[in-house]
């Protein structure tokens, strides 16, 4: 968790000891540590992709670079999947996110932004929606810490601790995509932790009368100006702070190359005219660290409409493959503590790029998911975390 907050701070040593991490657990025991790689035939698509989408990239060396990054970091992912039950996640996540937390205090700043006037705290990072983040995961875990994996009451103490905090910095990063994400994600788990309370046959005809009636409160919230009280409170305006307008100019920047796209991370280099035009008018005088706020934006002007597709089959697939598991099969804490997770990944990339860039908390997230998807842990996990818990009973 660190790492992945602050490895543009420490460079390249910290990305190595990342790799220390997981890597050479596959020359231990390859079989269980990767397990059937067929079955990633859903998973891996796009990361080889987006890595060979070099061969036509604008600018090469940047796109197998970062192609490479990102395919080792769905690797190591993919073996803590393997390798990681949920109780060891779950604790592990929260202790990183205060961690990373506690650092971005005694070390961190506040940032004016030029585009609504205002001064955020961003902590050790350059954007308060990172820092707005990774204090949703620490409160996020905090509440399945009590509401959906069985605790001991001293994890309960410390994660009570650590949601404290990570609400405190949620509110101080003013990050209105962090606090709408984490307030529904909590909101849509609580609803579905209620559904799983009845039988599988049950559950199924629950949930589709919930969503009816989520899709209808939706649409009354939307006609009568809802949506603009909510970003009225945050000091937002219809424009989301210039993002539609981003988004604008990344679907007219995404006709220029269709179906393939310009190349992964090929957009916004330093030099290019239409990347330090748009850094120019937002004030980035950084000239990086920037995007189009919008994941399936920023992947049709990366790598068009074949990327967007196989990114949708990923997020789409973690989902909705969690969600059948829980309405269909009997319960498990893992199942609906991931579920959250997705969920929570899905409504940010409508405003963030969070699970398409290498060592980034959102891309391990997904691609953790994913592999829980694709190969569930091997029996001896199971059993081991089972026999862990009928002990502390």
């Amino acid at each position: 968790m660190f790492v992945f907050a602050y490895s543009t701070l420490f460079g390249f040593l910290s990305i190595l000891f990342f790799y220390a991490l997981w890597l050479p657990l596959v020359l231990v025991d390859y079989r269980k540590v990767i397990g059937n790689y067929a079955r990633f035939y859903w998973i891996l698509p796009f990361a080889i992709f987006a890595c060979m989408s070099f061969t036509w990239s604008a600018a090469p060396g940047v796109t197998l670079r970062a192609g490479i990054q990102y395919v080792t970091t769905i690797i190591c992912a993919l073996i803590a999947s393997r390798t990681i039950d949920a109780r060891t996640f779950l604790s592990g996540v929260s202790i990183g996110v205060a961690l990373v937390l506690l650092y971005s205090l005694g070390f961190g700043d506040y940032h004016y932004d030029p585009l609504d006037g205002s001064y955020s705290f961003v902590g050790a990072f350059s954007s308060k929606n990172q820092l707005g983040f990774f204090a949703s995961l620490g409160v996020y875990f905090v509440f399945a810490s009590f509401l959906i994996v069985r605790t001991s009451r001293l994890w309960r103490c410390i994660a009570l601790l650590c949601g404290i905090l990570s609400a405190y910095c949620l509110v101080a990063s003013s990050s209105a995509t962090s606090v709408i994400a984490t307030l529904a994600t909590l909101v849509i788990t609580a609803v579905v932790g209620i559904v799983l309370k009845f039988s599988p046959k049950n559950r199924r005809s629950f949930f589709l009368f919930g969503l009816a009636i989520a899709l209808v409160l939706m649409a009354v919230a939307i006609n009568s100006g809802a949506i603009d009280l909510v970003l009225g409170a945050f000091g937002k305006n219809s424009t989301l702070t210039g993002r539609t307008y981003l988004w604008q100019e990344g679907l007219r920047a995404s006709h220029q190359s269709p179906l393939m796209g310009i190349g992964y991370q090929a957009y916004w280099v330093q030099g290019f005219s239409e990347a330090e035009r748009l850094w120019n008018e937002f004030y980035i005088t950084a000239r990086s660290g920037f995007h189009f706020h919008n994941t399936y934006i920023e992947v049709l002007v990366e790598l068009g409409y074949v990327g967007f597709v196989l990114i949708c089959l990923v997020i789409v697939g973690v989902v909705l493959g969690f969600l059948v598991r829980l309405l269909t099969e009997e319960y498990t804490p893992q199942a609906h503590l991931m579920f959250g997770i997705a969920l929570l990944l899905l409504i940010r990339s409508f405003f963030e790029i969070d699970f398409i860039q290498p060592y980034t908390i959102g891309s391990f997230l997904l691609y953790y998911s994913a592999g829980l998807i694709a190969i569930p842990q091997r029996a001896g996990l199971r059993m081991m975390h089972a026999t862990r818990l009928a002990g502390q009973q």
